[in-house]
């Protein structure tokens, strides 16, 4: 059986897909500028570089369409792991965690992005709280003990 927290992790990557998904659609030329150096071999040797002139409106559409299904799919594992995990905390900050650091990683790779040393003390104080949550076993509340004793 798979455990709460890896729908969690997946989910989180997932959220993070989703919002690269966003900024390629919707930002700026991002996937104009990635056809240009992707077809530059291509445009010189035909003649013409009219294909990125029309080619990133279908890569828009489809990292629109990505957009929502990454979301879509999202909300679903993370509901399976608020049902397999133990707490609605446990679910929460694994998928917090996991959003933040696969965006991290995610940003790198794509964009070329860098993170201020504030931002990693952030994230490391939030891992230190998932740590805490994972390491911690449920309480049972001395009601139901005396209901498991009967």
């Amino acid at each position: 059986m798979i455990s709460g927290s890896f729908y969690a992790l997946v989910a989180g990557f997932l959220g993070a897909a989703a919002s690269l998904s966003a900024k390629l659609s919707l930002g700026a030329d991002y996937l104009r500028d990635l056809c240009e150096s992707g077809l530059s071999g291509w445009t010189e040797a035909h003649g013409g570089s009219g294909a990125c002139d029309w080619l990133h409106v279908p890569l828009r559409l489809l990292c629109g369409g990505l957009l929502f299904t990454c979301n879509a799919v999202m909300w679903t594992f993370f509901s399976k792991a608020l049902r397999h995990c133990s707490s609605s905390a446990r679910a929460t900050v694994t998928t917090t965690a996991s959003n933040f650091i696969s965006s991290a990683v995610l940003g790198r790779v794509i964009f070329g992005e860098t993170h201020a040393a504030l931002w990693w003390v952030g994230i490391s104080l939030t891992l230190c709280g998932l740590l805490v949550l994972h390491g911690s076993s449920p309480q049972v509340l001395p009601q139901q003990e005396d209901k498991k004793e009967k």
